[in-house]
């Protein structure tokens, strides 16, 4: 059996810098090839690197736990499509929540993520934010690309529009919350500040909002941050300042020694299980108790 190679901190790094195109994916390789010592170490490294969402489903499609189906809303005539899920018992309405996704947009990872909350008694709602450009690509580099391109306020506007969707929803008991992850959390943060009426938000690593913003937000927060994350955590401090002077409820858990993403358990190098399953747990127990 082939041992699985090592991979330094430096290697996650330069994902990072590439994920999050400041660095593009020419110079990300040379780069990944020169810390590695040569082209075939860098080849080895670099599917545990990437997010592969083929890799990894917690809830299969077809799991008699869920029903699914695409979903669709119209909010300042812009169509927004999505992936809705709920528990297939039928005993709703429930509790809805807002799955907000990275900057690869809508993908299959992020509706395996919907599924996991409908077993849980939510109602969950998965947009795809790229539907005003035409939906995700296949092509997870082109993705970026295109979430880089998108206007924050236009892609603001349609969560908020989604939140009003999931309110209105025959299945839904009118009590929202959201989660999103990387982009998404810093999504969460934007439509925090910008809607009273959110019960409750969860970030994943997503980048914090300007101090003077962030006392504005009503809702619940429940923030996850990775230790090894410095790009995200550098911006914490000030925000959770900004929540305590403002008042606001709030929790905060930093897991330490994992990287930025360590919940996304399709790319092995950033997953850490154990983490990603305590921020998990602590996140079902908070919508429980902040939406009913």
């Amino acid at each position: 059996m082939t041992d699985t190679p090592t991979i330094p901190k430096a290697a996650i790094d330069l994902y990072d810098a590439y994920a999050h195109r400041t660095l593009d994916r020419r110079g990300f390789l040379a780069d990944l090839a020169k810390l590695m010592g040569g082209a075939a170490a860098a080849a080895a490294v670099l599917p545990l690197i990437e997010p592969a969402t083929a890799h990894a489903q917690q809830v299969a499609e077809d799991d008699p736990r869920v029903s699914a189906e695409v979903a669709a809303f119209e909010h300042l005539g812009v169509e927004t499509r999505g992936y809705l899920a709920w528990p297939a018992d039928g005993n709703g309405p429930y509790p809805a929540v807002l799955v907000i996704h990275e900057n690869r947009g809508l993908n299959d990872h992020i509706r395996d993520v919907a599924r996991r909350l409908a077993t849980e008694g939510f109602l969950a709602f998965a947009p795809d934010f790229l539907s005003r450009s035409g939906g995700t690509p296949d092509d997870p580099d082109r993705a970026r690309e295109m979430i880089s391109e998108l206007p924050q306020p236009a892609a603001r506007d349609d969560a908020l529009g989604a939140l009003i969707f999931l309110r209105g929803h025959e299945r839904s008991t009118g009590a929202t919350g959201a989660v999103g992850f990387c982009w998404g959390g810093a999504m969460v943060n934007q439509i925090a500040i910008a809607d009273p009426d959110l019960d409750a938000g969860v970030v994943f690593y997503g980048s914090s909002p300007d101090s003077a913003d962030a006392v504005r937000i009503q809702a619940a927060m429940l923030l996850h941050y990775g230790g090894l994350d410095d790009r995200i955590n550098e911006g914490v401090p000030a925000y959770q300042r900004a929540l305590e002077e403002a008042g606001t409820s709030f929790e905060m858990h930093v897991y330490e020694d994992v990287n930025h993403a360590f919940h996304n358990d399709t790319s092995e190098a950033r997953y850490d299980r154990e983490a990603a399953e305590l921020a998990w747990a602590r996140t079902i127990a908070f919508f429980r108790d902040q939406l009913g």
